[in-house]
């Protein structure tokens, strides 16, 4: 059976193809056609080589499994569309046209020869046959029924061309020059991206250094890798902020601390100032810049003449000279006076102790606010010197002023008496205001081989931050065997070195009151002389004692340590006196 039909142009009669459309000249080309195309060859796929199939099975295919060649039906209806719109004078240029993508279109179907490649599943083809057959038979008589009755205008660009444009790859943008080469190369170049194994292709494969992912080429690799790096740059930048931040902290905290720390370093500098300023170890001068410095200030004021500046410096320049105390501040005769009032008056005491001969020292211009314990110094050692029992460690000695008791001082530390209290004045005395104490005095009289104790009272005995302790130890210095005695007694004991914050005092004796109480009688030297000659009158005010009389309320510092003078030395006791000064310890009470 031969399937042909007339088909009428405007010059001449074609025939066409119900197979695949292709229109000839003449009945025996017709035959020629079917022979040739379709009945020694199969009808295969032209992009993935299928065969074994029918024409509208290979049509359905197409469209289907080859959608980016699915233009085919868009391109039926834009060639539709343009033949719409043309003019009635151009029919044979439309017909021709039509033809052409006709033949185009079957060609791409027909014109592959036979090759070995799997076949599509038949079950899956003939399910849409039916569907195939209608869609491209509809297409065929919609385009006969425009090429009756539509002006055909002429068209621009080859329908070849528009229907089969190169195709590009979605990937990378290659242009190849047929589809089969376009979809090896999508296979081989890109079959990562696609999850398709490579098949016989020795192209080698790239592993990567980081995280083990194999990729198809160099530069896929290289992408892959720069991202690793993108992102642990990104990181590493993360950790370089919370590494600023935490340094900044850190650098915050420091400052901080050492803000601190040079606060405090500061407030103990001037703590440390002001204990220098306050004991006189301020390189400030010692006595005899004070004494020249405080005249100065008393001639300008007018309060001194200047002839009298000029004699009491002389007179100060030779007594520092001899090293004697030049007596200006001296008051003697005091503790005569007192046996006489208690003997006459002051009818509310029971019994009174009196301790030798005493002579008071007052501080004067050069050693006002600082001198204190060495005017305590002096009047212990003016007892001493009236009493025979220190005669020989210190016969032929005098009151010395203030600059030789320094001097003393340091010559006791050099024989190596109290290394620690020595320390803590760097082992220098001599031109300072420095303060002394009862440690420094103790070291001053064992160097001279007199006999004493320390006793440190340091904590409150009694209500009210009193020290009643503190008075019956000196009663029972003062006396052993209180019942029976006279009303005054003068012993032959040495006053007592009375020692507490800031201060320094001499006990002369202590008084019993007749209900019991005691009371303390102590030179002061703060007390200037015209005070304490008004003890020398005949007729003592008992007013004039009060400067003298220190009950138990009157004495609440926290701490007191007090020394007294037991005897003399021999030079085998001074050697174990002085060791033992090694490390100073004092009785405590309580």
């Amino acid at each position: 059976m031969l399937p042909t039909k007339p088909h009428t142009a405007t010059c001449h009669t074609m025939l066409s193809c119900d197979i695949c459309g292709e229109t000839v000249t003449s009945e025996p080309d017709m035959k020629a056609h079917l022979l040739i195309v379709h009945t020694e060859n199969e009808v295969i796929c032209p992009f993935c080589k299928l065969s074994g199939v029918n024409y509208e099975e290979m049509c359905f295919h197409i469209e289907t499994a080859h959608f980016e060649q699915n233009a085919l039906g868009r391109n039926f209806e834009r060639v539709s569309t343009v033949q719409y719109e043309t003019s009635d004078h151009k029919k044979d240029n439309t017909l021709q046209c039509v033809m052409e993508v006709n033949s185009s279109i079957h060609s791409a179907c027909a014109s592959n020869p036979k090759s070995s490649a799997q076949s599509l599943p038949n079950d899956s083809a003939l399910k849409h046959e039916a569907f195939s057959s209608e869609n491209l038979t509809e297409s065929r008589k919609f385009l006969k029924s425009r090429v009756k009755h539509s002006n055909i205008t002429e068209i621009k660009g080859s329908i070849y061309e528009t229907v089969y444009s190169p195709p590009e790859c979605p990937f990378c943008g290659k242009i190849e020059a047929h589809s089969q080469d376009m979809e090896t190369h999508v296979k081989i170049k890109h079959a990562s991206l696609l999850d398709i194994p490579l098949q016989d292709c020795d192209q080698p494969l790239y592993d990567c250094p980081i995280c083990g992912l194999t990729c198809a080429n160099y530069h896929i690799l290289q992408e892959h890798v720069d991202l690793h790096l993108e992102e642990s740059s990104f990181q590493q930048g993360m950790d370089k902020v919370q590494c600023s931040a935490d340094l900044e902290l850190a650098h915050q905290l420091q400052q901080e601390e050492d803000r601190k720390r040079s606060e405090e370093s500061r407030q103990e500098i001037e703590e440390f100032q002001k204990l220098q300023r306050q004991y006189g170890l301020d390189n400030s001068g010692g006595y005899k810049q004070q004494q020249l410095r405080n005249m100065e200030i008393e001639v300008n004021r007018g309060r001194m003449h200047p002839s009298e500046f000029h004699r009491r410096k002389a007179d100060m320049m030779e007594a520092l000279a001899v090293g004697i105390d030049d007596g200006k501040t001296r008051t003697s005769g005091i503790i005569e006076a007192l046996h006489r009032y208690y003997q006459n008056a002051a009818s509310d005491v029971r019994h009174v102790w009196l301790s030798t001969a005493v002579d008071h020292f007052h501080s004067s211009l050069g050693d006002k606010g600082w001198g204190c314990g060495y005017r305590n110094f002096q009047m212990l050692l003016s007892s001493l010197l009236q009493n025979d029992a220190y005669d020989d460690c210190l016969k032929g000695m005098s009151v010395p002023c203030i600059p030789k008791i320094q001097s003393m001082i340091e010559d006791a530390w050099k024989e190596g008496f109290d290394p620690q209290g020595a320390s803590q004045f760097n082992n220098r005395l001599q031109g300072t205001k420095a303060w002394i104490g009862a440690c420094e005095v103790y070291t001053l009289l064992t160097s001279l081989r007199v006999k004493c104790r320390i006793v440190d009272f340091h904590k409150s005995t009694g209500p009210l931050g009193t020290h009643p302790r503190l008075f019956e130890w000196i009663l029972n210095y003062y006396s052993s065997e209180r019942e029976g005695s006279p009303k005054v007694v003068c012993t032959y004991k040495p006053p007592i070195y009375l020692q507490h914050q800031g201060h320094s005092r001499t006990v002369v004796g202590i008084e019993e009151r007749k209900n019991r109480t005691l009371c303390l009688l102590i030179f002061d030297p703060g007390c200037s002389s015209r005070e304490m000659q008004k003890l020398l009158k005949q007729d003592i005010e008992a007013s004039s004692l009060k400067q003298l009389r220190k009950s138990v309320g009157n004495l609440k510092h926290k701490q007191y340590q007090i020394l007294a003078a037991e005897g003399a030395l021999s030079p085998e006791e001074k050697v174990a006196r002085r060791q033992a000064s090694q490390v100073f310890t004092a009785e405590k009470i309580p």
